[in-house]
């Protein structure tokens, strides 16, 4: 077993501050975006029709935003909600962009957000597998 290191990683206070506020502000959106998957709202079916996964898979993905919206306020599972949403907001860009290509913009800025979010909760991302192995 290796007993070495990597060697700490400090932020800001503003810069901690800060990432917490963005952290809140993508809870917020997720959690948003997962309440009407999760209640069957039928307009928000179309685009999970769209790749064969209908009712059942829009209801299990408004479960999975939420999960991750909850995990994004939590310090230890943070940086891995952020990782898990990267795969759900480019699929969400994606299919945006084939059903409503004007409304595209809503989902890339979120992605962005979960981009800039995760690459500076990398390290974190890092210390959570290490304490898995």
């Amino acid at each position: 077993m290796s007993t070495a290191s990597s060697p700490v990683r400090h932020r800001s206070a503003a810069g901690t501050v800060a990432l917490w506020a963005l952290q809140v502000l993508l809870a917020v959106v997720f959690a948003f975006i997962a309440l009407p998957k999760m209640l069957g709202n039928p307009i928000a079916q179309p685009p999970f029709d769209l790749v064969g996964l209908g009712m059942p898979g829009m209801i299990a993905v408004g479960w999975l935003e939420l999960a991750g919206a909850i995990a994004l306020l939590v310090p230890r599972l943070c940086a891995l909600a952020l990782a898990c949403q990267i795969p759900l907001m480019v699929g969400a860009t994606g299919l945006t962009a084939i059903q409503n290509p004007e409304l595209v913009g809503i989902p890339a800025v979120t992605l962005a957000l979960v981009l800039v979010a995760a690459w500076f909760r990398r390290h974190d991302l890092i210390a959570l597998v290490r304490m898995a192995r």
